[in-house]
């Protein structure tokens, strides 16, 4: 049996696990920043892994989108949401 997908906010994604983005928020953001985040691969259904987190809770975050690693602020990140799938136990 499996369980439905785990939806979290790219902020909140355990560092170094896999996810899929669900969503982004594209009107908490103008429209340049959007396109700027559509040119670096931050899409619907595109893998992501969150793989750092600034000391202190600071920015910048480094994220993995597909093949490629990204810095990005905690407020963008806040306005993506991932969906984590479940573990299946061994």
């Amino acid at each position: 049996m499996t369980s439905a997908p785990l939806a979290f906010l790219l902020e909140q994604l355990p560092t170094g696990t896999p996810a899929t983005i669900a969503a982004i928020d594209r009107g908490g953001i103008d429209p340049h920043t959007a396109q700027r985040l559509h040119e670096l691969g931050f899409d619907e259904g595109v893998d992501i892994e969150l793989l750092h987190r600034a000391p202190f809770g600071g920015d910048p975050l480094a994220v993995r989108v597909g093949n490629m690693v990204v810095a990005l602020r905690r407020s963008m990140a806040r306005l993506i949401e991932v969906d984590q799938a479940p573990v299946t136990p061994a």
